[in-house]
């Protein structure tokens, strides 16, 4: 009598050779959530600080200086948050990559976000009298050291657990951060404006948005909390091949990648900060444009940094990651030229259309920034290299473009300022022909 074996036997396997899991899209929408929730309050920290230190910070904090030095004092708060963020890549990208991604996103959350908030409840000159700047200073390089650990951990998140032929798409959940951080900040701004007096607003009403900071951080928290590890960076701690060092070997293996990295994303800071911060003083203060109605124009640039990001990111998982930010500092060599003369004319709808243009140009290499960054690493040492790299663009592009446009400016003409902003362009265009496609890339393999 012959047998028949159970038809539900499975074959057999061994333990040496694992099947891949697949993503769940039900984890990766959570991954890209929490990728996402850090950059928007990134942006919305950095936007309020920006937003509040064109209109208001200079008189709460620096009183006795003239309108001029009061507007460079301020700035140079908001370039002091930009030179302690590489600092915080360094520090958060050496635990990201030697004990794993989660945990410390969770830390540069809290950071950032705490330290936003207590900006709003920090008294001014009238009360503290120089203790109040010496405190504001303090919490920009807390905000800063945060910040600085932020963007790398968030990109890695998505692009780590993203299938690898959209890598480019998840890769967008923390790109997206960044309008509607951006958004949400100019809406309560604006809001805030409209229904309170000018007296009101300057006296108290610009702290709100730095106290809804705190119920940021809050969700966020929750959210980050719920994420796993990434894949790669468990296969990593499996073969027990994490780095000692993984900022020197960053620089070791990877020196063009990081520096030509730095000098990619610069161009990117150039626009955001340029655009929203030195032109809303220069708008305002100079060519006396009321700013309620600066900060709903700014709301349609951000509609098209919103869009442009979102669809750029999708379409480099097609067309390759390279071309398109190539296009995109391609036309900021062109759009630095031409912002400061719309901006001259007065004209709402050619000021929208300059502030447009220089967030397209962000949105064109942000987008596809977002995995590409992150590509050029080993995942031994991909969260200290993207994150530094990042973040030393930010020090040139982001601490240094406000206040050399602001002196040009005042110095020269408006005009000048726009040509270095095409000059930082076209430094940016120089890097990006210097390094490779990444789209093909297996990220374990690098």
């Amino acid at each position: 009598m012959s047998t028949t074996p159970p038809a539900s036997t499975p074959p057999a396997t061994t333990a040496s050779t694992p099947q891949p899991e697949a993503p769940q899209p039900s984890n990766m929408r959570r991954v890209a959530t929490a990728s996402f929730i850090g950059t928007a309050i990134e942006f919305y920290d950095y936007y309020i600080y920006g937003t509040a230190a064109a209109l208001v910070l200079n008189e709460a904090f620096f009183p006795e200086l003239s309108k001029t030095a009061g507007t460079l004092a301020t700035l140079s708060t908001f370039a002091i948050g930009f030179a302690a963020r590489p600092l915080g890549a360094a520090v958060f990208g050496h635990f990201g990559d030697r004990v794993g991604r989660k945990g410390v996103l969770v830390v540069s959350l809290l950071m950032m976000g705490l330290s936003t908030g207590l900006i709003g409840l920090l008294p001014g000159y009238a009360t503290l009298g120089v203790w109040a700047p010496i405190l504001l200073v303090l919490l920009r390089v807390v905000q800063g050291l945060g910040l600085g650990g932020e963007w790398g951990g968030a990109a890695l998140l998505a692009v780590e657990h993203a299938p690898a032929k959209k890598r480019g798409l998840y890769a967008a959940a923390p790109q997206m951060g960044s309008p509607v951080g951006y958004f949400a900040a100019t809406v309560t701004f604006l809001v805030m404006s409209t229904v309170l007096d000018d007296g009101a607003f300057q006296s108290w009403g610009w702290r709100i948005p730095f106290l809804l900071s705190f119920v940021l951080v809050a969700v966020g928290l929750v959210i980050r909390l719920k994420i796993a590890e990434s894949p790669a960076f468990a296969k990593v701690t499996e073969r027990r091949e994490t780095a000692k060092a993984p900022l020197a070997e960053a620089f070791r293996k990877h020196p063009k990648e990081m520096l030509l990295g730095a000098g990619m994303i610069t161009v990117v800071y150039v626009m955001f900060y340029t655009a929203a911060t030195y032109c809303m003083t220069y708008t305002t203060k100079t060519l006396g444009i009321p700013k309620n109605d600066m900060l709903a124009l700014t709301l349609v640039a951000v509609a098209v940094l919103g869009v442009s990001t979102f669809f750029v990111a999708r379409w480099s998982d097609r067309v390759g990651r390279r071309k398109l930010i190539i296009a995109g500092a391609a036309f900021g060599v062109v759009w630095g030229a031409v912002l400061f003369p719309l901006l001259d004319t007065r004209n709402y709808v050619l000021i929208a259309v300059a502030l447009s243009g220089a967030l397209l140009c962000m949105g064109i290499i942000y987008g596809p920034a977002g995995a590409y960054l992150p590509e050029l690493f080993a995942t031994r040492v991909r969260y200290s290299g993207a994150g530094f790299s990042y973040n030393l663009g930010g020090v040139l592009g982001g601490a240094a473009a406000p206040l050399i446009v602001t002196a040009l400016a005042e110095n020269y003409r408006p005009s000048v300022g726009g040509w270095f902003m095409s000059a930082m362009a076209l430094l940016s265009l120089v890097c990006v022909i210097a390094l490779p496609e990444t789209r093909e890339r297996d990220l374990d393999s690098v």
